[in-house]
């Protein structure tokens, strides 16, 4: 992953000297710096992830900063609702397309869309598209969904909500994640799971099927399982490039 200034901007500092050699000043937790020339700027916009906020689509998303990786906090909820028993129109570029857990709209607002694999990957196969993600951001690879498993130890629990799960699988968002366990549109167009499980595509793709995880109401481990293309419905989140 390439290093983005602005994932580990810790604090800055615009000298005060003359107008024409202002400068930024990145501080690292490295204890690095980095000067920046801001001397013919009028204004600057300075993204600070887990500060930040990410406006796409009408909607606010937070962002939360995991180890070396930026992360949008909730699922993606961008597109037009079709029913269950629908296919999304295959058109690149177009209207996006998102299922609502039992065709209610209110689950798509609480729990985010559900989308189908092609769908969300805009009808590309390329590990890291952007698919239906804002720009800047990409639908995590399988790479990236690992460092975050390897990050958080494999426990599931770190990663989801507080209010998400019980007993061995309470979450305890430890790090911000706040995975929520939203369900799935099935490939009979049914919808199953809510409150239950939490399924992540991810932009990896290998014979047919697809690199995603699971997270558990009842079990702290986080399960890497194939999933064909097909049409099943899980929730995505996006990374910053």
């Amino acid at each position: 992953m390439k290093k983005i200034i602005y994932l580990l901007l810790m604090a800055f500092l615009i000298s005060e000297g003359l107008a024409q050699h202002k400068t930024l000043i990145l501080y690292y937790p490295n204890d690095s710096t980095n000067v920046i020339s801001i001397s013919n700027l009028d204004s600057m916009a300075v993204f600070i992830c887990g500060a930040s906020k990410v406006n796409y689509g009408g909607k606010y998303y937070n962002t939360v900063l995991i180890s070396n990786q930026c992360w949008l906090k909730e699922n993606l909820d961008i597109g037009t609702m079709i029913n269950g028993n629908q296919t999304p129109n295959p058109t690149p570029g177009g209207t996006i397309e998102k299922y609502c857990y039992n065709d209610n709209p209110t689950n798509c607002r609480t729990y985010g869309g559900l989308y189908q694999w092609n769908e969300a990957m805009q009808y590309v196969t390329n590990e890291s598209a952007r698919g239906i993600c804002p720009e800047g951001w990409h639908i995590p690879s399988q790479a990236d969904i690992e460092t975050l498993i390897s990050t958080a130890g494999g426990n599931g629990n770190l990663l989801k909500a507080v209010s998400q799960g019980y007993g061995n699988g309470s979450g305890t968002d430890f790090f911000g994640f706040s995975a929520l366990l939203a369900g799935n549109r099935e490939q009979n167009g049914s919808f199953l799971h809510q409150t239950m499980r939490g399924h992540f595509w991810s932009s990896t793709s290998s014979g047919g099927n697809t690199y995603r995880i699971m997270l558990w109401d009842d079990r702290s481990d986080i399960t890497p399982h194939p999933a064909p293309f097909g049409t099943y419905g899980f929730s995505v989140r996006c990374i910053k490039d």
